[in-house]
């Protein structure tokens, strides 16, 4: 891509983003379609370990993490077992272009904070990244209290010539849920965050997590609206499962917390989507935990079975992203 100045960029990826939902032939904007008229062929994000922390767990804020999350922070390990961004790079190319024809590539910088280092540090991190062939992006994973302005103007300048996401996990927009959790940060530093980057015309993709201890569809359904409203370019969206090892599988085995049915989940889903303007590009509607490492729900491990029965529901309400997308964020849930 020819460098464009932030404004412009952002009026291209917009453009490709209509032209994506014009072609999509789901009742959701998705991730692929969204790649596929943004760059004429098949794009797949692959997974780097860079071998970064979090504050929730270096001591900084606290050392236990979020009450889901384990030791190994959604990573793969690899870096842990001394492969390089490189070269971690090289072996996500060849087996996702064997598995689905995949020509282009996007490094998504997924465990842990991938913005909680020294700017030096992350820059030479991500131009090991963006220096292997057929690498066309950047998608960065980190918390909304690890950013800051030298690290966005860094990440603005990358975005200048190439697609560059900043993918922030806000969870849920209730406070006394994020506490409930440990989160370590409340709903506002989301916020706060998510206006800084869009400032610099960086997109943006927020993670969501339903099933949160504590939580109704009503909260669930006023962070959909939370979000609807702040401008938010991409969305994520999770099922709370039970890894073990973690305070949550305590929670669970005492009885102190139940996992979503799948039909739950699956109406929580349309409904979150409907209230999601149809712009918003939906990376993902439901996460894939090891298998080794999970406690329950036994039936999340068949993702294919949740995404059919998520497209069937929004066929049987003959609805769709969007449809419910003008109603108020604080306004009453129905």
């Amino acid at each position: 891509m020819a460098r464009l100045s932030a404004p412009a960029q952002r009026a291209h990826y917009r453009e490709a983003g209509r032209n994506g939902q014009a072609a999509m032939h789901k009742r959701y904007n998705d991730l692929a379609t969204h790649l596929r008229a943004m760059f004429g062929c098949r794009v797949q994000k692959i997974s780097v370990d860079a071998g970064l922390s979090c504050p929730n767990r270096d001591g900084r804020l606290a050392t236990g993490g979020c009450i889901y999350c384990n030791a190994r922070g959604s990573g793969t390990g690899a870096h842990r077992a001394g492969r390089s961004i490189a070269l971690q790079l090289a072996a996500g190319k060849q087996a996702l272009a064997r598995r689905y024809g995949a020509e282009k590539f996007i490094a998504y910088f997924q465990s842990f904070s991938n913005t909680y280092a020294p700017v030096p540090v992350l820059k030479t991190l991500y131009d090991e990244a963006l220096g292997v062939p057929g690498i066309v992006g950047l998608s960065i994973g980190t918390r909304p209290d690890c950013v800051s302005p030298p690290v966005l103007e860094l990440l603005a300048d990358y975005a200048r010539e190439r697609l560059v996401w900043v993918e922030y996990g806000l969870q849920s927009a209730r406070d006394e849920t994020l506490a409930r959790i440990r989160r370590g940060h409340d709903a506002e530093c989301f916020f706060r965050a998510a206006a800084l980057t869009r400032r610099r015309g960086i997109r943006i993709c927020a993670h969501v997590i339903l099933g949160l201890p504590g939580e109704t569809r009503a909260d669930m359904l006023y962070t959909a609206g939370r979000l609807a409203d702040t401008g938010i370019d991409g969305l994520k969206l999770h099922l709370l499962y039970v890894i073990k090892g973690t305070p949550m599988e305590a929670l669970w085995r005492s009885g102190e917390y139940r996992c979503l049915e799948q039909q739950e989940y699956v109406d929580l889903v349309c409904d979150v989507l409907e209230r999601i303007p149809a712009a918003v590009v939906i990376q993902r509607l439901t996460g894939d935990p090891h298998p080794e490492e999970l406690a329950a729900p036994a039936w999340c491990r068949n993702k294919a079975a949740t995404l059919a029965s998520i497209e069937a529901e929004l066929e049987r309400r003959d609805s769709h992203q969007g449809v419910r997308a003008g109603a108020s964020a604080r306004g009453p849930v129905s």
